[in-house]
C-alpha cells in the first residue's frame, strides 16, 4: 500500500504523521485515506473534490500533475507527501 506523509498542520487531525492507504491514483488513494481519517477531507479537497489551491501534493519526489480529477497514478511502494501552505502573521 501507499504510504500518506502529513506536514505536522494535517498531521494534528489524526495524531500520525503519516499512514498507508490502497488505490491505484491519487483520486482512490485520497478517497480512502477521507474514509480512514475524515477530518482531513475538508482541508485537502474543495467541494467538487478538487485539490485545495494551497495544497501541494508530491508523488515518489514529483510534483502532482493533475489538480482536477487527481489522476496521478499510484503504485503500492508510492509515497504521498500532502503539504498544506499556511498564511498569516
Amino acid at each position: 500500500m501507499a504510504q500518506i506523509y502529513l506536514t505536522d498542520h494535517l498531521s494534528r487531525f489524526i495524531d500520525a504523521r503519516s499512514f498507508e492507504v490502497p488505490g491505484a491514483t491519487l483520486r482512490e488513494i485520497l478517497n480512502n485515506a477521507f474514509l480512514k481519517h475524515p477530518a482531513l477531507q475538508s482541508y485537502i479537497v474543495d467541494d467538487q473534490g478538487q485539490l485545495r489551491k494551497h495544497v501541494t501534493v508530491f508523488i515518489d519526489n514529483i510534483p502532482l500533475s493533475d489538480r482536477a480529477t487527481l489522476s496521478d497514478a499510484i503504485t503500492p511502494s508510492s509515497e504521498i507527501y500532502i503539504m498544506q501552505a499556511l498564511s498569516g502573521g
